[in-house]
């Protein structure tokens, strides 16, 4: 081989590696609390933003229902359903390799709207700080005529 053929592929393979170590850096992920007095404080388990740096996995879990899998039973008071959904989103969480750590956002509905603080205090029970951002609302009906659906968006 000739001397510039060989500086070529040797520049060529030097650039590539560090293609390789700059695409590394890049699946970095990074969790922000964005907190601003300027907007109402969070009253609760949840964030008023977050920011994600350099996300490369996304999963956006369906809205859940307190149904056990293992019976198909469907739960129909307020602490146990929202237990039942949380574990169900759990599973789906550790099937994709993560867990409620990953979680940036989350959407509850309610049937009824008092049922609220038991959902919100059953909720914190299985995150931590920084919490995903989150929705929660009355909703005029949900499938099976369930109490409570969560959907929750995460990043890897």
């Amino acid at each position: 081989m000739n001397k510039k053929l060989i500086l070529n592929l040797s520049l060529l393979y030097f650039l590539s590696s560090q293609c390789n170590e700059i695409s590394k850096e890049k699946t970095i992920k990074q969790v922000i609390k964005v907190q601003t007095k300027n907007a109402p404080k969070a009253s609760g388990p949840y964030s008023q933003a977050i920011k994600i740096i350099n996300a490369h996995e996304m999963l956006f879990i369906a809205g859940q229902l307190p149904i056990v899998p293992e019976t198909g039973l469907l739960l129909t008071e307020a602490a146990e359903a929202t237990k039942q959904c949380m574990r169900n989103l759990s599973a789906i969480l550790k099937e994709a390799h993560m867990d409620f750590k990953n979680v940036v956002e989350a959407t509850i509905l309610l049937k009824n709207i008092a049922d609220f603080p038991i959902v919100n205090e059953t909720y914190e029970s299985f995150l931590q700080e920084p919490y995903p951002a989150r929705m929660t609302f009355q909703a005029g009906a949900l499938p099976k005529d369930a109490l409570i659906e969560i959907k929750m968006i995460a990043v890897k």
